[in-house]
């Protein structure tokens, strides 16, 4: 019942904020009457769209956490520290749900300038969305666990909540030393417990706030609401719904099939292939995991009947998803233009040459091990075949520049213009390649409102841990570090690259950005280095340290998406995580590859 009662209105949500969106282009482009009231109106849905996508991810189980340690673990232990995880949740929802009330009834003496309605029907999100996630935590604690483990697991949190609260005093005269204990042990020990990374976060930053300064409470919630509520993050989940509308309608099919039919016959071609149609792909979805949904299904069959290994194929996949973390509509990008200010133009102009490097690396990688491939069996497409291949494919191929060219052009802000692409993908479907399963629609509609949730929440839950590192005058101190390395610029660049590695594989890319971004963007600028160019070093980096294994939870997807066993690709994908680096280094050294077509 809860599931509907939040589901249903979720997936209304993402409707209704497409269509207040393309309402918006149609009156500003094509009848030059700018709808003054559209961009507040889909701000105040996105944030319960926000908040409801949360609770979908919560109760699904979806919300992102760190499973590398807790994996090897017994079965019996690891069950027990899912209850934990979700005791841990609950603790945090438990502690914020009264200011986030708080926080809702202040924002009634506040009315918006366009719709002139009060804040409280926007802010009223946080308070509804927490209560709904209560309620999903204590149902989910009392499914997943007996007696037992509910007494024990409750009783362990209690405890470490309480003795937190009786060493008050102790941590009070400590000054920055509390950053190390909250915000390095704390979230550390509660990450690799797999308690999720938006909780791990959350309970971290409210007993830091709480235990060691005078800030109430309902700071913490301010934080998160306007780390959630940057009209840009708009774009997170309509590029996931036009990754799941491409994939449903046979769009990204017909461009893997042109790719196969011109390199299928070439020695390790259809690895080529997948690399080729993971840079196509992620220019229209910006998700990583509807990328490789939609490319592994249709080309993991053939190259297993031509002889390729499960291992290998597993990691050439997880490889070319961290090599397409640059390319627009990269939901990175987004989140790295929305914490930092950078121009989401630039960035989208920016990422195209650095994946196509990485792309270059992979592929002496695929041309060394496939060398020797026999293909005596393989039929070269006839010309004939690739222009019909070609032909289909045309209107697939032609959406990342429809995407890109809107948005160069100012016929839609970036956040606008993933709509574009959904119109444009729906019309596809339904007129070219006559594939539209309307009884998708609903489920891809919850799913994108779960993920989105997923995404928002961390990045709400990281903009107040953020906040309270920089209050602590943390970001000065490690600004005084970074521009004191010798060096210079090439240190500062090796040193963001071993950072983000690290962090990509501990904390996801998202959670990375959000949390760091904002405080070393500013001595990127200091030290001299441009701000896209150092936007891609760290975007590479961090998709390194996310799809590298044992950490790294994309490698992970990879797996799941291919139903591969993980320990099949740990050999094969070293080689690749080694060109990945190596093309790293070249972006880093080269800011050309970043800012050459900067206008």
């Amino acid at each position: 019942m809860l599931g509907h009662l939040v589901a249903v209105p979720a997936a209304l949500l993402v409707l209704a904020e497409v269509a207040i969106l393309a309402a918006g282009i149609v009156g500003r482009y094509v009848f030059r009457s700018p709808i003054v009231w559209s961009d507040e109106l889909a701000g105040i849905l996105f944030l319960w769209l926000a908040m409801l996508g949360s609770v979908i991810a919560f109760q699904r189980g979806e919300h992102m956490r760190m499973t590398a340690i807790v994996g090897v673990l017994s079965a019996q232990v690891r069950a027990f520290l899912d209850v934990v995880a979700a005791a841990a949740s609950l603790a945090f929802l438990l502690l914020v749900v009264w200011p986030a009330y708080e926080f809702a009834a202040d924002e009634a003496f506040v009315t918006t300038p366009a719709l002139e309605i009060i804040n409280t029907w926007r802010a009223a999100a946080l308070p509804i969305g927490i209560g709904l996630m209560l309620i999903a935590a204590a149902l989910r604690l009392c499914r997943i666990a007996n007696l037992r483990s509910l007494l024990a697991s409750l009783a362990i949190v209690a405890g470490l909540i309480l003795a937190f609260v009786l060493l008050a005093p102790v941590f009070k005269p400590l000054g920055n030393l509390n950053l190390l204990i909250f915000f390095v042990f704390v979230v550390g020990a509660m990450v690799f417990a797999a308690v999720p990374i938006a909780f791990a976060f959350g309970l971290a930053t409210v007993g830091y706030l709480t235990l060691t300064t005078s800030t109430p409470d309902v700071v913490m919630i301010g934080r998160m609401d306007e780390g959630m509520s940057h009209l840009i993050l708009l774009a997170v989940p309509l590029f996931v719904f036009l990754g799941l509308l491409i994939e449903m309608t046979g769009m990204a099919r017909a461009m893997v099939g042109f790719l196969a039919s011109l390199l299928g016959h070439v020695r390790g071609g259809l690895h080529y292939v997948l690399v080729g149609a993971m840079y196509l792909v992620s220019g229209i979805s910006g998700s990583k995991a509807a990328d490789m949904a939609a490319v592994a299904p249709v080309l993991f069959p053939e190259m297993r009947q031509r002889g390729a290994k499960p291992g290998d194929l597993v990691a050439l996949l997880a490889a070319t998803g961290a090599q397409t973390e640059t390319i627009p509509p990269s939901l990175v990008l987004i989140t790295i233009g929305s914490v930092t200010g950078v121009s989401i133009s630039a960035l989208f102009t920016g990422g195209l040459l650095p994946g196509v490097v990485l792309a270059v690396m992979l592929g002496a990688i695929v041309w060394w091990r496939y060398r020797r491939e026999d293909l005596s069996h393989v039929k070269r497409a006839t010309g004939r075949e690739i222009g019909r291949a070609f032909v289909i494919a045309l209107p697939a191929i032609a959406l990342p520049f429809v995407i890109r060219t809107a948005v160069v052009e100012g016929v839609a802000t970036a956040t606008e213009v993933s709509t574009i692409g959904i119109l444009y993908s729906a019309c596809a479907g339904l007129l070219i390649y006559r594939q539209f399963d309307w009884r998708r629609i609903y489920p891809m509609l919850v799913e994108t409102a779960s993920l989105s949730g997923a995404i928002l929440l961390i990045i709400g839950a990281a903009t107040g841990m953020a906040w309270a590192l920089t209050q602590s005058g943390f970001s000065a101190s490690l600004a005084k570090f970074m521009t004191s390395l010798p060096g210079g610029v090439p240190v500062f660049l090796a040193v963001t690259i071993v950072t983000f590695v690290i962090l990509g594989s501990v904390l996801e890319g998202i959670p990375a950005i959000v949390l760091f971004g904002p405080l070393l963007f500013p001595i990127a600028r200091q030290v001299g280095v441009h701000d896209v160019h150092y936007a891609m070093v760290v975007v590479l980096a961090m998709g390194i340290g996310l799809f590298a294994p044992p950490f790294g939870v994309g490698y992970y997807a990879a797996c799941a998406i291919s139903r591969i066993n993980p320990d099949d690709g740990m050999r094969p994908i070293v080689g690749y995580m080694i060109a990945l680096l190596i093309g790293t280094l070249i972006v880093a050294a080269v800011p050309w590859l970043s800012i050459g077509f900067l206008k």
